[in-house]
């Protein structure tokens, strides 16, 4: 790579770095429920060097190196940089980076799974290892030179998280770097067969061409009774794979799942009721014993634990980040609810069995009956993993979401949390007052919808059991793409994510937010955020005004996704911002000058600006955004995954217009991502046990602190 190339992998000078201020909303807690969040967060943080291994080998060294630093100044990096020689310069560089590296978890982007790394030079990094040898020891002990921190010149596909086989990195498939996506594939099968789900594991391919399933667990064998797929531990691999074995392999992470476990235990001391109870024994058989059988009935009593004063969740969730889309990184939240907040949720959730209708497929491909879920604003305490979302609607389990149900979350805290004179880019200035003044309140609304009428709705047709199936079978519904009867379906054992693979992430969150863009337009859920419109000429309204925003955030935001495209390995970084850009295409393609790119001349994007017409939102936009879901919705529904990912690589293909003219503009004008500094819940030791909030200020200095306070 050359040095231009390289630069776009800098790490950001400086980073944003925001306080999740959360104090009133915890005080307001009772003792007994402060007890039941500190261990929670204490569980979630205990993973921190779980999600460090998920990310790269050298992360967990780095973390240490970090951490070490700070210890041996207290935080006094002034004195450490007179010791070490740096400049000031040097030293700033060292802090941003490491706020980042903090921030994300790990040395790869948590959104973009692209490689950050150093704007300083490697001779200040061993400057400052040789001035704290304990810090240089940490780095060796997990055998992580300074090189590790640095650019992959020689392997440039290393700078982006992928299959092994394709040249990138993943830790999901650790010391393993001949295994292939197709043997991942092969063996992801087979466990479906096995009923031996992943979520919890990595897979290792051995010297002998065998391989080993690392299941997370706090016991280093299987319990008595068995695990999961029963009393066997090595299997005998079919197919493609015949003559290789499987070997479960128990204690993977053993001590930080030990600890986590440990801390379950305590947190169940202080549980509100019997169910919340319930759950923390699930929990904490599953992060002990490796079971996810124990952690899916975890799930269902937190499904149905409705509106509890303190909200969590926390294990092996989102798959975003393994290349085959079915490992979950670890994650922990603890928040606390905002009552008034909820309301308007509420209401959505209410309204959701009258708006489902509106969206542009039949009853044949929706649920039978719609289970109205919790749906909350929450303050965020924890939020443990490489980045923190906006909201979030788990759990992921098809049979449970189907059967029982799900939960909506809105993160208040996050979605507020702003930097002061944060720049915006690529909104034309026409519209920028307009778009400041009603972005935040058009993205908790899009969040809103996202979330429950995205995520929540849709059937999958299935043959749930041989013989046996979830639609009439002797007489298909009639596919409205075609309005001829269906021919694919989901066979018994099948998954979405299994059938639609290293897609499925984004596929899905592009659906999600398709529903999000059509339902907007709907002024009646507008109007259950407060938002009331005249009888006549609706957009021209507070309503509109926010609508407007909507759909300018989306294009903006499709424009800015393509920073997670690379072209070297033509790969997508980051699944939001690849769903985004489908749909800022999607606004492209409506026709009738609905939505516009406009440039000072051919080859000058220095004044790039995307606009959207109002006027064609409730007609043009719509229309366009509906047709596009409508496929994206059937092909899902009906595990149609040739015509779905046909349709979706299309989509989101870039070309050398965007490759080459947008594309660095782009780069140019891109404003670093949030980095959060969260507090931390200690309890004292004066005899009474109480537990008390420590917060930071919003400064790379607080952010390291923060976290080398934690003692993980």
């Amino acid at each position: 790579m050359d040095e231009r190339s390289i630069s776009q992998y800098y790490a950001d000078q400086p980073p944003t770095v925001v306080s999740l201020a959360i104090k009133p909303h915890f005080e307001a807690l009772t003792d007994e429920q402060k007890l039941y969040a500190h261990n929670i967060s204490r569980a979630a943080f205990r993973g921190t060097r779980i999600v460090l291994r998920q990310v790269s080998p050298e992360s967990e060294g780095i973390f240490d190196f970090i951490i070490t630093l700070h210890k041996s100044c207290n935080g006094n990096w002034s004195k450490l940089q007179k010791e070490a020689g740096l400049g000031d310069e040097a030293l700033q560089s060292f802090l941003n980076y490491a706020t980042q590296f903090l921030g994300n978890l790990g040395n790869y982007k948590g959104f973009g799974d692209s490689k950050f790394i150093p704007r300083c030079p490697p001779e200040a990094i061993d400057a400052l290892a040789s001035a704290v040898p304990m810090a240089k020891e940490a780095l060796r002990k997990s055998k992580v030179d300074t090189a590790a921190l640095y650019a992959t010149t020689e392997q440039p596909a290393k700078m982006h998280l992928g299959f092994p086989d394709k040249g990138h990195l993943s830790t999901y498939y650790p010391d393993s770097p001949n295994i292939t996506q197709d043997e991942i594939e092969q063996i992801s099968t087979f466990m479906a067969e096995k009923k031996l789900l992943p979520e919890n594991t990595r897979l290792k391919k051995t010297a002998d061409g065998n391989f080993q399933l690392l299941i997370a667990s706090g016991l280093s064998k299987p319990p008595p009774e068995g695990g999961d797929a029963g009393p066997e531990t090595v299997f005998d691999l079919p197919g493609k794979l015949s003559g290789k074995k499987l070997e479960l392999v128990f204690g993977d992470h053993i001590e930080e799942m030990a600890k986590i476990a440990l801390h379950i235990k305590k947190a169940g001391l202080h549980a509100a009721n019997d169910r919340q109870k319930q759950m923390m024994d699930h929990y904490g058989k599953s992060f002990g014993s490796g079971s996810l059988n124990a952690f899916k009935e975890s799930q269902k009593l937190w499904v149905k634990d409705i509106g509890p004063m303190v909200e969590t969740n926390i294990g092996f969730i989102e798959t975003y980040r393994d290349p085959a889309n079915v490992r979950g990184e670890w994650e922990g939240l603890v928040a606390m609810v905002n009552k008034e907040r909820t309301k308007a949720f509420q209401k959505l959730v209410d309204s959701a069995p009258s708006m489902i209708p509106k969206l542009p497929w039949g009853s044949d491909f929706e649920k039978d009956k719609f289970s109205a879920p919790d749906f909350t604003s929450l303050e965020v305490l924890t939020f443990n993993g490489s980045g923190i979302p906006a909201g979030i609607n788990i759990p992921n389990y098809d049979d449970i979401r189907q059967t029982i149900g799900f939960k909506n979350v809105s993160l208040g805290n996050v979605l507020g949390a702003k930097a002061p004179h944060e720049p915006i880019p690529f909104i034309h200035p026409d519209d920028l007052d307009l778009y400041r003044n009603n972005r935040d309140l058009a993205f908790e609304v899009q969040v809103g919808i996202h979330e429950l009428l995205g995520h929540g709705t849709g059937k999958l047709l299935q043959e749930t059991s041989p013989g046996t199936y979830n639609f009439n079978h002797s007489s298909p519904p009639l596919s409205p793409l075609t309005n001829k009867p269906i021919t694919t379906y989901y066979k018994p054992g099948q998954t979405w994510s299994g059938v639609f693979g290293g897609i499925s992430a984004s596929y899905e969150e592009c659906r999600a937010e398709c529903v999000a863009m059509a339902l907007s337009c709907d002024f009646d859920i507008l109007a259950i955020f407060g938002l009331t419109t005249p009888e006549h000429n609706k957009m021209d309204s507070p309503a509109g005004d926010v609508l407007h925003a909507a759909y300018l955030s989306m294009a903006r935001a499709g424009v800015a996704a393509v920073e997670y495209w690379d072209p070297t390995t033509r790969k997508w970084g980051q699944a939001h911002m690849q769903a985004r850009f489908s749909i800022l295409k999607t606004f492209l393609d409506a026709g009738e000058n609905f939505c516009t790119l406009s440039h000072k001349s051919k080859d000058d994007f220095s004044d790039l600006t995307v606009r959207i017409d109002r006027g064609k939102i409730l007609t043009v936009g719509r229309k366009a955004v509906e047709g596009y879901l409508r496929k994206l919705h059937v092909y899902k529904c009906t595990a149609d995954v040739e015509e779905g990912r046909r349709l979706y690589e299309e989509m989101t293909g870039v070309d050398a217009w965007w490759e080459g003219s947008v594309r660095p503009e782009v780069l140019r004008r891109k404003v670093p991502r949030k980095v959060f500094v969260q507090a931390n819940t200690v309890v004292e030791e004066d005899g009474e046990g109480k537990v008390v909030l420590r917060e930071y200020e919003a400064s790379v200095e607080g952010m390291i602190r923060s976290w080398a306070e934690r003692d993980v």
